[in-house]
């Protein structure tokens, strides 16, 4: 599998200023990533536990949020859609969501859950436990209609779709069809991050774009060296039909198929040193997609979310990467 070559620094500022004049509709599973952070000098004498001595607690917007909050930090536009519970992690949330410049017009609040908000626990500035708040039935009835009717409305004023599909409720065939549907109608750009289980949801799709794990599920074949990883991918891509799938490798970077028959190109990771992988695959999708819609080729767009991947698993916690530390980092 041949690599892709380094991108230009010149190519990439010119994708990055055509970037940051590109809008987004971000469809998923909206979350709140809380943090306490702390220092451990000490174990329990309850149990063989760190005992964590709590110095700060923070917040940020996760989950589909995330994705937006990516595209924000490269200068696009993301139109943010989902649900949040009656609650005050839901007031959080948006309040968090609108002090990063984002909108929080298409985001509703269904009663029936709360939002779905995610603890951890962060000592000497390593994950030690995470505790999760969620309620994963799925959206339906009349807020499934409203989102619907929302969708409609918001695919005409943007440059392509991220469906965040975290299997909170959110994402099922009740909402994708018509919104994949409309997308296609206007030749927008549709990708995806997919969640194992639903991925018959997400037929005739731009790009998928799964890590090993979840792409082996999909296609029922373990991935344990390259030839195993064509197999898996020739099968998704079989089964699904998107134009290109990228599949996420960890510490082995990316590898992206296509559908047409092109050889797939392996993209070397970057990552100096990996702190927290959290949010990377956010990160990814969100680079992936706004490079695309902005003009870049697939192979271009894959080499940027690379690289914006690489810079955030070198921060603690979910993070973004800017457009000054991916040229930096390119170069």
């Amino acid at each position: 599998m041949p690599h892709a070559n380094l991108l230009l620094r010149s190519r990439a500022k010119t994708l990055l200023k055509k970037m940051a004049g590109t809008r987004i509709l971000v469809l998923g599973d909206l979350m709140l990533d809380q943090f306490i952070w702390g220092s451990v000098d000490r174990i329990s004498p309850e149990a063989p536990v760190p005992v964590i001595c709590v110095e700060r607690e923070s917040a940020m917007p996760g989950g589909a949020a995330n994705v937006a909050s990516n595209i924000r930090a490269l200068g696009g536009e993301a139109l943010l859609m989902g649900v949040v519970g009656p609650d005050a992690d839901g007031t959080r949330l948006r309040q968090e969501l609108q002090g990063r410049g984002l909108s929080t017009e298409y985001i509703y609040v269904d009663r029936r859950r709360p939002t779905t908000t995610k603890t951890r626990i962060i000592g000497q500035r390593q994950q030690m436990v995470r505790i999760d708040r969620e309620k994963n039935e799925r959206v339906t009835g009349d807020l499934l209609e409203v989102i619907i009717e929302a969708a409609r409305e918001a695919i005409p004023r943007v440059d392509g779709v991220v469906v965040e599909d975290y299997g909170k409720g959110l994402i099922h065939p009740g909402l994708l069809k018509p919104v994949i549907s409309m997308a296609k109608r206007a030749r927008k750009v549709i990708t995806v991050d997919p969640k194992e289980e639903h991925i018959n949801y997400y037929r005739g799709v731009t790009a998928l774009t799964p890590n090993r794990k979840e792409a082996a599920l999909a296609a029922g074949v373990p991935i344990t060296d390259e030839p195993s990883l064509h197999r898996a991918a020739q099968r998704i891509l079989n089964r699904l039909k998107p134009e290109v799938l990228l599949i996420t490798l960890g510490e082995d970077g990316m590898a992206l198929f296509f559908k047409d028959g092109r050889k797939p190109v392996k993209i070397p990771t970057i990552a100096r040193e990996v702190f927290d992988v959290s949010g990377a695959g956010d990160t990814v999708i969100a680079v992936f997609t706004l490079a695309r819609a902005a003009g870049a080729s697939f192979s271009e767009a894959a080499v940027l979310a690379n690289t914006a991947g690489g810079v955030v698993v070198e921060k603690v916690g979910v993070a973004t990467c800017s457009a000054e530390e991916l040229i930096q980092r390119l170069s």
